[in-house]
C-alpha cells in the first residue's frame, strides 16, 4: 500500500490512490487554513474560501458557483475526521476492485459521475419540491465524497456481487450485502439531520448501478470524462526533444520467453490490461500471459 501511494501518479491503473491523495491534500490544506484563520482573526476569509468548495442547496447561488458541482466531492467536513477516514477506506477497497476489472479510467469516470449525480439529485430535491418538509429546510450547503464513493461501491457490487470482503467482527461478507446495508442506512437518514447528504448518497448509488449495467451492454457513460482526462494529461506532458541520428543501428532481436511468446506481445497485453482491465483480454491473450508467467 505504501508503494502504491509513493508512486501514485507514475504507476498505471492507480486511479483510486490518486483520488484518495487529492481528497486528503484538500482536507489538510483547508484544515490548516481554518486553524490559522481562527488564530489570526480572518474567519470571514476562510468562510469565503470554503464556500468555493461546497455546493449550495440554493439553485441561484449554485449558478453563480458552477465549479462546486465538482469541488464538493473532493472536500470533507473539517470537524469530522471519521467522515474522510471512512470515505477513503471505502474508496480504497471498492475502487481497487473496479481498477482491477475495468481499469483506472473507468473507475475515475464512475467516481465523477457519482458525484455529479448526487449533486443533481440534491439540487432537484431542494429546488423542485413546492412545499419541502421540515427536515429539508435546515440544509444550506454540502461537501463530501460520499455520493461519488457510493457510486464506486454500488458499481463494484453490481459488477461483482458475490465478491467477498472479510470484515472485522463479521467475517466473510459478499459486497452486494455491504452495498445494500449502506443504501438502506442512507434511505433512513434521508429524513434526518443530514437529509440532503443522504439523498445525494442515493443518487450516487443509482448512478453506480446504471453505469455498470450500461457498460455491460457496450455503452460507456463516462467516455467524455476519460477523453477530458487524456486531454489534460497531454497538456502536462513535456514536449519531446528532437533527436538527430546520423548512423543507422541494427535493432536488437525481440527477446522471447521459453513459451515462444515475444516480449513485444507481453508488453501489448500489459498495456491492454492497463487501459481496460484484465477482463478486456481475449481468451488467447490470457493464455499467452499465463504461459509467459511460467517461464
Amino acid at each position: 500500500m505504501l508503494d502504491e501511494f509513493k508512486h501514485a501518479f507514475q504507476r498505471p491503473n492507480n486511479g483510486h490512490i490518486q483520488l484518495i491523495i487529492i481528497n486528503v491534500v484538500i482536507f489538510i490544506a483547508l484544515s490548516v487554513l481554518m486553524v490559522f484563520s481562527k488564530w489570526f482573526g480572518f474567519d470571514a476569509f476562510f468562510e469565503k474560501v470554503y464556500d468555493q468548495f461546497s455546493i449550495s442547496s440554493s439553485f441561484p447561488v449554485f449558478v453563480r458557483h458552477p465549479w462546486t458541482l465538482f469541488t464538493y466531492f473532493f472536500t470533507h467536513s473539517l470537524g469530522q475526521l471519521f467522515h474522510i477516514l471512512f470515505n477513503m477506506l471505502a474508496l480504497y477497497w471498492f475502487g481497487r476492485l473496479l481498477v482491477e476489472y475495468l481499469g483506472s479510467d473507468k473507475m475515475i469516470a464512475l467516481y465523477v459521475l457519482g458525484g455529479i449525480a448526487g449533486a443533481v439529485i440534491y439540487l432537484m430535491v431542494f429546488n423542485l419540491i413546492p412545499n419541502p418538509p421540515a427536515f429539508l429546510q435546515g440544509t444550506r450547503s454540502m461537501v463530501g465524497a460520499s455520493a461519488a464513493i457510493f457510486a464506486v461501491m454500488v458499481g463494484a457490487a453490481t459488477l461483482l456481487p458475490d465478491y467477498t470482503f472479510f470484515l472485522l467482527f463479521f467475517g466473510p461478507v459478499k459486497i452486494k450485502y455491504i452495498a445494500l446495508v449502506y443504501i438502506f442506512l442512507s434511505f433512513i437518514g434521508s429524513v434526518g439531520g443530514n437529509a440532503g447528504g443522504e439523498i445525494a448518497h442515493l443518487g450516487g448509488a443509482l448512478m453506480g448501478f446504471i453505469y455498470i449495467k450500461q457498460l455491460q451492454v457496450g455503452v460507456n457513460w463516462g467516455g467524455w470524462i476519460t477523453a477530458t482526462l487524456e486531454w489534460l494529461r497531454d497538456l502536462t506532458k513535456p514536449s519531446p526533444r528532437v533527436k538527430v541520428t546520423y548512423r543507422k543501428t541494427e535493432k536488437p532481436p525481440t527477446p522471447k520467453f521459453s513459451s515462444g511468446i515475444s516480449q513485444k506481445e507481453i508488453d501489448e497485453i500489459l498495456d491492454k490490461i492497463s487501459d481496460g482491465g484484465y477482463e478486456s483480454l481475449t481468451k488467447e491473450e490470457k493464455e499467452k500471459l499465463f504461459k509467459a508467467s511460467k517461464k
